[in-house]
């Protein structure tokens, strides 16, 4: 049996004491990582059964995103993503330029999404997040590829959750 990765990292998150939650939650994914910072992703991606031990520094940082992103806002995989910020109450502005966002940009804007969610009580969904994560600035072309669909889908639920909403009103 595999272990899912996304729930793996979010359950060593929960179990792991406040002093390894907050280097996970300070960590600076768009920066060179410090190797304290280094020590506690090492701890929690080995923990969630991954093997860091032979990745690419561009591999590290994306971990070093869904971790930080896990310590910060939590992970729901019950909820579509869309869903979550459109009962979160994230704005369309921002949702838009989330989804437009690619590289540096995309980087720096989703920790400012998942502390939004965070505040609201919302849980993201990591199983979904975590593949954008993951897919987002791969040079593979499937990645990529794979990557707008992930966009796209999230940007259905997100709009289809909108006019629900606005229905109900």
């Amino acid at each position: 049996m595999t272990v899912n990765p996304f729930n793996a990292l979010a359950s060593y998150v929960e179990r792991a004491d406040p002093g390894e939650r907050a280097a996970l939650a300070r960590l600076s994914p768009d920066e060179p990582l410090r190797p304290h910072e280094i020590a506690a992703l090492a701890r929690a991606l080995l923990s969630a059964g991954l093997q860091p031990e032979t990745w690419r520094t561009a591999t590290w940082q994306r971990w070093a995103l869904v971790a930080h992103g896990i310590a910060l806002a939590g992970h729901d995989g019950q909820g579509r993503l869309g869903e979550q910020l459109a009962r979160a109450g994230v704005a369309e502005s921002r949702v838009s330029k989330l989804l437009t966002a690619r590289g540096h940009a995309f980087t720096q804007l989703l920790p400012r999404v998942l502390r939004l969610l965070a505040s609201k009580g919302v849980r993201p969904n990591w199983h979904e997040l975590g593949a954008l994560v993951l897919k987002e600035g791969s040079a593979e072309r499937d990645a990529q590829a794979q990557a707008e669909e992930i966009r796209l889908r999230l940007a259905g639920h997100y709009f289809s959750a909108l006019s629900r909403k606005e229905k109900a009103a």
